[in-house]
């Protein structure tokens, strides 16, 4: 099959934009993962449907 790894979705990429893009992603993709005793760093922020309806106007939060 014939069909290319990258498209590009609006415009046009020249072939060295897509190779530099390429070599970013392989980097990444490349670079060592996180340790698994550390934990997922976490979200800052929140889901607004999980939330409370009311919050008391001298509250910190």
């Amino acid at each position: 099959m014939n069909t290319p790894d990258i498209r590009v979705e609006k415009g046009h990429a020249e072939p060295e934009e897509v190779a530099a893009i390429t070599a970013i992603l392989l980097a990444r993709a490349a670079a060592q993962p996180a340790s698994p005793d550390r934990p997922h760093p976490k979200a800052g922020w929140r889901r607004l449907e999980r939330e409370g309806g009311f919050r008391a106007p001298h509250s910190w939060h």
